[in-house]
């Protein structure tokens, strides 16, 4: 297993509706990351298709065995590399889709996470995800949360206590909110001891200005690659054993009293805002 090596974050201005054109230009993304000896490549949240495609999110759906992924899916595996991105995903009933992450690698499709935390008008367009899954990879043990999922801090750690190492953020957010992406992006990382991996959209689609700022946070809340607003390629080194080394130096995972914290938890579901 790889313990140290480069990785690449694609921070991208999409078409919207123009799966083709985005996928072209991912395409075009991983041979200049392969270049540059990334092993891992990260895109934004629904690259392939852009974000305010509302009204079409049905037509532009895909399963993980269409064409978009399978696309990428050769990439993968003739580049030998891992790839990390966002997508609408076909739900299982007819009618139903799905904001979801996925992983692909050498090997084939590794995983999947549906968005569990749906922003603002995302609720009357998806489905929500329900499951937090660990991805043991030769690059190291991999979680997944999209883009507004970075505000909750339950999610990241449920994903570092079951041994995520890195976390990656394919993500939409938006400029207005740009504050709130600087702090939780180095709060995940620092709080749990794991690599913040997040890849945010550029540009503007219709009502929306993206606030790019992808980056590539280290376990000590560190910044070691961070865009701006144009599209762009960050490449920056994760050594897995640094997040070892920070766990030991800050124990947060090792001393946080899990009963009290589920227990409390629990009592506050009831709790009305």
């Amino acid at each position: 297993m790889l313990t140290k090596y480069q990785v690449a974050v694609v921070q991208m201005v999409c078409k919207l509706s123009d799966k083709q054109a985005n996928v072209e230009k991912a395409l075009h993304y991983i041979e200049k990351a392969v270049s540059r000896e990334a092993k891992l490549v990260v895109f934004p949240e629904m690259f392939s298709t852009g974000y305010s495609v509302g009204e079409m999110d049905l037509l532009l759906a895909e399963s993980l065995d269409g064409e978009t992924i399978q696309k990428l899916l050769k990439a993968a595996r003739d580049r030998r590399i891992y790839i990390v991105g966002g997508m609408i995903e076909k739900g299982e009933r007819d009618g139903t889709v799905y904001n979801t992450a996925f992983i692909l690698g050498p090997e084939g499709i590794i995983g999947k996470h549906r968005k569990t935390h749906l922003w603002n008008m995302e609720k009357h367009r998806f489905l929500k995800g329900e499951d937090y899954t660990v991805f043991q990879t030769d690059i190291g043990k991999i979680g997944l949360q999209i883009c507004y999922e970075i505000g909750f801090p339950e999610g990241a750690r449920i994903l570092s206590l079951k041994g995520a190492e890195l976390i990656l953020s394919p993500s939409a957010f938006g400029f207005s909110h740009l504050y709130a992406w600087k702090i939780a992006c180095k709060s995940r990382a620092l709080e749990n001891g794991i690599y913040l991996i997040a890849s945010n959209r550029t540009g503007i689609e219709r009502d929306v200005m993206f606030a790019g700022h992808s980056r590539v946070v280290s376990p000590k809340g560190s910044i070691l690659a961070n865009a701006f607003d144009k599209d762009e390629i960050l490449i920056a080194e994760v050594n897995l054993e640094q997040v070892h080394e920070q766990r030991k130096e800050l124990p947060y995972l090792q001393d946080l009293e899990k009963i009290k914290v589920l227990h409390h938890m629990t009592d506050s579901l009831s709790y009305q805002y």
